[in-house]
């Protein structure tokens, strides 16, 4: 299972049952391949995601030098997904199961954007971009508030 040009995220999990589970409830993902080891760890899954597709499987440290390849913590790579409403995605992902780590806010740059961390360790933030006007009201706060944003005084 392949897409033609398309950078897909591969997941490594712990329990990559109870992630599929999550990632429909929280991303409304669609499963559409899952093949599981003789003892129920999943050696290969693929979902839908919107338009993008993420493949994951469970951790196997015994075929990685006895390593765990899943996330111990926050997992330092961040997977961002550009959506109609980024309030509306956090708080769904917040109620199956997701950590709020950066609620959302008009930002500078002209997105709405916020960011979770998912139940097996896997960072994610969401985005919609800004009207015009919300663009320029971020842009004007975020100088007023921020030392980058003020221009030296001479």
């Amino acid at each position: 299972m392949s897409e033609k040009n398309g950078l897909i995220p591969h997941l490594v999990v712990k329990n990559g049952a109870k992630a599929i589970e999550f990632y429909v409830a929280a991303l409304g993902a669609v499963e559409l391949a899952r093949m599981p080891t003789e003892d129920g760890r999943l050696m290969h899954a693929a979902l839908k995601i919107g338009d993008a597709t993420l493949f994951l499987c469970d951790d196997f440290p015994e075929y990685c030098g006895g390593v765990s390849r899943a996330p111990a913590g926050p997992s330092p790579v961040t997977l961002h997904w550009c959506v109609p409403n980024c309030d509306a995605a956090i708080a769904k992902a917040q109620q199956a199961g997701a950590t709020v780590t950066m609620p959302a806010a008009d930002m500078f740059w002209g997105d709405r954007y916020g960011q979770i961390v998912d139940p097996f360790g896997h960072a994610w933030s969401f985005s919609h971009p800004l009207t015009a006007e919300q663009k320029e009201a971020a842009e004007k706060a975020w100088a007023e508030q921020n030392q980058f944003g003020k221009k030296a005084v001479a």
